[in-house]
């Protein structure tokens, strides 16, 4: 199992990506800020797991969100809140291309399974308590 990430270490890993990852990605077409589908253009051969934010002691995390205000789960402003859904099911994931960072998970429903991936942004990481 990847190792837990707590929220500075999170935090600390955004930080470091950010400094040295500075102007657009090449890797996709597709935009990241925000959750999205896994897009088929993404290499995942150029992708290599850091951690989860997957509680340690704690086998099935809250499915409550943490959207403030009007904001959607699918927007690229929505606060990346690691002890909220979809956050706590997260692995985060770097691009050995680009240096950049994702937050990776597989939402489950009926009929369908569908990995989501979402750009960690540091600006956007909110240590907000249950």
């Amino acid at each position: 199992m990847p190792d837990h990430l707590d929220i500075a270490t999170l935090t600390d890993l955004a930080r470091r990506a950010e400094a040295r990852t500075p102007g657009p990605c090449a890797c996709t077409k597709t935009p990241l800020d925000g959750w999205q589908s896994q897009p088929l253009s993404l290499d995942e051969t150029q992708l290599r797991e850091i951690g989860t934010l997957m509680p340690e002691h704690d086998p099935e995390p809250t499915f409550a969100e943490y959207l403030p205000g009007k904001i959607g789960y699918w927007s690229a402003d929505a606060p990346i809140a690691p002890r909220y859904s979809p956050y706590n099911r997260c692995s985060v994931w770097e691009c050995s291309a680009c240096g950049r960072l994702y937050l990776r998970y597989t939402e489950g429903g009926g009929y369908f399974v569908d990995r989501r991936i979402r750009a960690l942004r540091l600006h956007l990481i909110e240590d907000v308590a249950l």
